[in-house]
């Protein structure tokens, strides 16, 4: 459990093309958050959906560079 813990609350500085993956993610995330708006109605749920994935993407990049 302690290295579990270390390994989630330290800085884990990028390696290799894990930057290029951020950024890919961060861009595709953005699109897709793009879409909703324009797509969906100024809404309670509208909101969450963005907030819903702007979560998805930090764990997303978290997996990268808490598991590469």
């Amino acid at each position: 459990m302690i290295q579990d813990l270390n390994n989630r609350f330290v800085y884990h500085a990028p390696k290799g093309n894990q930057q290029q993956k951020y950024e890919n993610i961060r861009k595709n995330a953005l699109a897709f958050a793009e879409l909703i708006d324009i797509m969906c109605p100024d809404s309670r749920e509208k909101s969450l959906a963005i907030t819903a994935l702007e979560e998805c993407m930090m764990w997303a990049n978290s997996s990268i560079a808490r598991n590469e």
